[in-house]
């Protein structure tokens, strides 16, 4: 997958709003209006879920009318429906800045350059940004932390990480 080809979740449908068939919709953007900007919000699969004709914000996202819902009944039947955008509907982003969702398909490499897996989500729990690898002998995937200790280079263009594992931490060479 190219990262044109990767879906980014940028929200869900948090049911009807008002007896007019309005949608409510929580933003997972910065801006929640861009929302409108994106073009159409599409399913997990890639294909087409909503057109937002209007908006207006609310605290933690939109509500607003869509093209594909004319009654409070439509609006209610789309609860939790997730709502994505092709990565590449997105801002370039600045030079020494990424998406969180570049990491992912990332080769994760040990300092000696052996490719430990590839990562597979990038999580958050609630203390820190976590990196899920799926290994590359097979297993199951573990946790990595995004930090600069745990991740000390990153080469996005170049399709790898440098991952060092918490317990080795201690033994890597200061800089």
């Amino acid at each position: 997958m190219t990262p044109s080809d990767k879906l980014i979740l940028v929200g869900h449908v948090a049911g009807g709003f008002g007896v007019r068939g309005e949608v409510k919709i929580t933003a997972y953007t910065a801006d929640p209006l861009a929302l409108t900007a994106y073009g159409p919000l599409l399913r997990s699969d890639g294909s087409h879920a909503l057109t937002v004709t209007t908006a207006r914000p609310t605290k933690d996202g939109i509500v607003g009318r869509v093209k594909e819902v004319e009654t409070k009944e439509q609006a209610d039947a789309l609860r939790n429906l997730k709502v994505y955008v092709p990565r590449d509907r997105f801002p370039e982003p600045e030079e020494d800045e990424f998406y969180l969702a570049d990491l992912v398909g990332l080769e994760a490499r040990d300092p000696a350059g052996v490719v430990l897996g590839v990562v597979r989500t990038v999580q958050n729990f609630g203390a820190d940004d976590m990196l899920e690898i799926t290994p590359a002998a097979g297993g199951q995937t573990w946790y990595l932390p995004f930090t600069k200790e745990a991740t000390p280079e990153l080469h996005i263009v170049e399709g790898w990480l440098l991952a060092v594992r918490p317990e080795e931490v201690g033994e890597r060479e200061p800089e």
